[in-house]
């Protein structure tokens, strides 16, 4: 179990509010293939070397491309499988540039991510790197990637990624066998400085089984935890598949207010950016498959077929996703709904239902818990 360090000083992203995710997400995720050389044991694609025949020709990414623009998310990120195996990858990527779009990408690290093709990516015009950092160590690193040296591979990208001047995203998958190694993980993590530490807490999606995902008393450790290891290093900290981190985040703040001699004169905190699967967030497959996330694979129809903007903004199932009087179970009756509203696609992979509540989270609504505990104060939402 992990020791909860002193606490410190909070970092955490706060996005604009000028999104409004009826209209346009703030992240657009494009999977643009699934072809991969690394055999990672929790692979929401569940990657294979080579490339899906049916995956989008050029022609057809360059109409999605044109797709994006005209759905103009906050940023759109470039994932796999390897986005480095499409062979035209670099053409896509000056192709959205040239459309106005910001652009971030996810790579493999194999091979073929050597310092020429991270310059390229730069000059092509990528705006960060995200790079994934699984365990302290090579045993814990390549044990759940699946290859030798990537461990070691990685802490090179790293630097190379910094050599060429771009922004640096460290992932971090954390499964049952692995949050052990959180702390010294995290120690890893805070030596690279990385504009942003993303921790994904694994669904079981694609290779990732059901043993793989954290209890919910563990997740709420592991939350608290980040809190305040993002006070500590000064650096911001965000979860996928997690949503329930962010009730963490203003219990907390909450609480330090209350503890500060002048509260009445500190302003209260801005809500966390309640982006879900499905609202601010949109997921297009390899195939052209449009779901509400990676880790959430019900398609709203393809974008060879339907405009990406159709979709995500008029299809029953994205607006029954930004629908937070569809949750049910303690989801629908929480009173931080609105700002968390439960990981969506965990739901739905151990229930199938897209509405229930979120099995990984331990927390008791205030009207739940109301008949034996006084009433948690309302966040204001």
């Amino acid at each position: 179990r992990l020791r909860m360090p002193a606490r410190p000083l909070l970092a955490l992203v706060h996005m604009t509010s000028a999104f409004d995710f009826e209209c346009r997400p703030l992240v657009a995720v494009w999977e643009v293939t699934r072809a991969c050389d690394l055999k990672c044991r929790h692979c929401r694609a569940s990657a294979l070397t080579c490339a899906d025949p049916n995956e989008l020709t050029s022609d057809a990414a360059f109409d999605l491309i044109e797709q994006l623009r005209d759905l103009r998310p906050g940023v759109l990120v470039l994932t796999g499988g390897d986005p480095l195996k499409r062979h035209d990858l670099f053409t896509l990527v000056e192709r959205a540039a040239a459309r106005d779009l910001t652009i971030a990408i996810t790579p493999s690290v194999t091979p073929l991510l050597t310092a020429d093709a991270i310059r390229r990516l730069a000059d092509s015009g990528i705006s960060r790197i995200a790079l994934s950092l699984d365990g302290p160590d090579a045993a814990t690193h390549d044990g759940l990637r699946g290859v030798a040296g990537a461990f070691r591979a990685t802490r090179e990208a790293a630097t190379r990624v910094r050599a060429a001047g771009l922004p640096l995203q460290l992932n971090t998958s954390i499964t049952a066998l692995t949050v052990g190694d959180l702390p010294m993980t995290a120690r890893v993590v805070a030596a690279f400085a990385p504009e942003l530490w993303s921790v994904f807490f694994v669904v079981p999606v694609g290779r990732a089984s059901r043993a793989q995902q954290l209890d919910p008393e563990t997740c709420e450790i592991v939350f608290n935890y980040l809190y305040d290891w993002s006070e500590r290093s000064g650096l911001a900290v965000k979860t996928t598949a997690a949503p329930a981190y962010r009730r963490v985040v203003l219990q907390r703040e909450r609480a330090r207010r209350r503890e500060t001699a002048v509260a009445r004169r500190v302003a209260a905190p801005r809500p966390p950016v309640p982006v879900n699967d499905g609202k601010g967030f949109v997921f297009v497959s390899h195939t052209g498959e449009v779901c509400p996330s990676g880790f959430l694979p019900v398609s709203a129809g393809n974008v060879r077929r339907t405009p990406l903007a159709t979709m995500y903004r008029e299809s029953p199932l994205f607006r029954g996703l930004r629908d937070d009087a569809l949750l049910g179970g303690k989801c629908g009756v929480c009173e931080y709904r609105k700002v968390c509203g439960g990981s969506r696609a965990r739901a739905f992979a151990m229930t199938g239902d897209l509405h229930a509540e979120d099995p990984a989270c331990p927390y008791q609504p205030a009207r739940l818990a109301a008949a034996t505990t006084p009433q948690e104060e309302l966040v204001a939402i």
